[in-house]
């Protein structure tokens, strides 16, 4: 089963502000309004989107819940309890990650979409992400939530493949052994 990584960066590491905040992504994004960068291709390809209590959060506070259609599993020990809206196709998981990857194995997924920090170096330190695809915006925040954090172990990673966007992002594939 594929485990995919599709987020952007800060040129210097970081998914967000210390905060949480991403206003300075959403504005850099209407930069790139027009090009394919590959996120509907991403969501087409999930069968799940898995994403941490934070960027849970986060989404809720935007003014449309931009997963419509698609199922999600929240990975949260305090959330209990769901917008009534999106119930139907999101989750509330407590427990370990690597029983939610053998059941949704086992369910027959093919793919997982993974997004959020803390949920992204949880499943890399678990060895279970198959493929990253990093897209780094044309900003230094200085300071901000790191995409990445500590790790049991070193990871070797392929280059697959790097594009420049004409808005001036960059964005790479990498897999992971």
């Amino acid at each position: 089963m594929r485990v995919m990584v599709f987020v952007a960066q800060s040129i210097d590491g970081y998914i967000a502000k210390k905060d949480g905040d991403i206003q300075w992504l959403n504005e850099l994004s209407e930069k790139a309004a027009g090009e394919d960068q590959g996120f509907e291709s991403i969501m087409e390809l999930s069968d799940y989107l898995i994403m941490g209590r934070k960027s849970f959060e986060k989404v809720l506070s935007f003014d449309f819940w931009p997963y419509e259609g698609q199922k999600v599993i929240v990975l949260s020990k305090s959330l209990k309890e769901l917008p009534e809206t999106i119930k139907e196709t999101t989750e509330i998981y407590a427990g370990d990650i690597e029983n939610l990857y053998e059941r949704l194995k086992n369910e027959g997924c093919q793919a997982l979409y993974i997004d959020g920090a803390q949920t992204i170096q949880s499943f890399l330190d678990k060895n279970l992400v198959t493929d990253m695809t990093i897209t780094t915006v044309l900003i230094l925040l200085g300071e901000g939530i790191s995409l990445f954090g500590w790790m049991s172990e070193s990871k070797e990673v392929d280059h697959e493949y790097t594009k420049a966007f004409p808005s001036g992002m960059v964005q790479t594939k990498y897999r992971l052994s």
